[in-house]
């Protein structure tokens, strides 16, 4: 899902907020009863502050977590764009359409936008990167860093 940074201001968290936000993002899984235990308030308390915190945007969605390698997508890269100035609205929505992109990111720098591509295999990737990417009228650049390791931090 895409943050539009002109949306309303974010709503203050509090440490209970933060607590909740830690339980779930260890485990999207945790029923209201589990966090509340976690968090040391009632489960009503919970209930209402994870609805609060799901209606401000605060928590966008539940997702699991999928380990590439053994989903069969054995590589993986990161790759940056450089694009046409005025290009972006356009180019990110073409970008969101291609399944093998998994995370997109507009940033300042020497480069526009980073993307996380994975797939099969480097056969794969490079048809990702070649066919689809480098043949976008908006993309005047790419960069491509394969990624050796994947760690998740959370």
């Amino acid at each position: 899902m895409a943050r539009d940074i002109t949306e309303q201001p974010a709503p203050r968290l509090d440490d209970i907020d933060r607590a909740i936000l830690a339980e779930l993002t260890g485990n999207g899984r945790a029923s209201v009863t589990a966090v509340a235990e976690a968090v040391h308030i009632s489960r009503a308390h919970a209930y209402s502050r994870i609805a609060r915190l799901t209606e401000t945007g605060v928590l966008s969605r539940f997702t699991a977590v999928v380990d590439p390698v053994k989903a069969g997508l054995r590589s993986s890269a990161y790759v940056t764009l450089k694009v046409r100035q005025h290009a972006w609205r356009e180019l990110r929505e073409q970008l969101r359409a291609i399944p093998e992109i998994h995370h997109i990111a507009l940033v300042g720098g020497s480069f526009d936008v980073i993307l996380l591509v994975r797939a099969e295999d480097n056969v794969h990737l490079r048809e990702v990167i070649f066919d689809q990417l480098q043949s976008m009228p908006g993309i005047l650049d790419t960069q491509t860093f394969l990624v050796f390791e994947d760690l998740d931090a959370r």
